[in-house]
């Protein structure tokens, strides 16, 4: 399997979004996995702030020179910040997608979605076990 940095301190879903949990607020990406499988960044979409967004559900588009996929909510609430910066520099995705290639700031609805989201550990193993498909 290739090296994909899977950072300890985060959460995931099964759909290959990162969360950060600061309190009432979840802050979302993709991860590295997912942005080295898409490639190149060429465009992301997200929704504005004050947009609902469900768990599970799309939020987003983000497009690729390879294809173009959704981007699904890992929880439900109310999009309290997004990063701008994506509309010009999509390619921060690429190269710090824990970082500057942040997506969203969410204000949770209901806390006890974050409990569903899987650890470090329980992602790097769903990583692994779609690259031996």
């Amino acid at each position: 399997m290739a090296d994909y940095e899977i950072p300890a301190d985060l959460r995931y879903t099964r759909e290959d979004e990162w969360a950060r949990v600061e309190g009432e607020r979840v802050t979302i990406g993709v991860t590295d996995y997912a942005q080295q499988q898409l490639g190149d960044i060429v465009n992301v979409e997200l929704p504005a702030v004050g947009t609902a967004v469900e768990r599970g559900e799309p939020f987003g588009v983000i497009e690729s020179v390879k294809a173009v996929s959704d981007l699904y909510a890992p929880v439900t609430g109310e999009v309290v910040e997004a990063n701008a910066d994506l509309a010009n520099h999509p390619e921060h995705v690429n190269e710090d997608c824990y970082g500057d290639g942040w997506m969203l700031s969410i204000r949770v609805a209901d806390a006890a979605e974050i409990e569903t989201l899987i650890s470090a550990a329980e992602y790097r193993r769903h990583v692994e076990d779609r690259s031996t498909e």
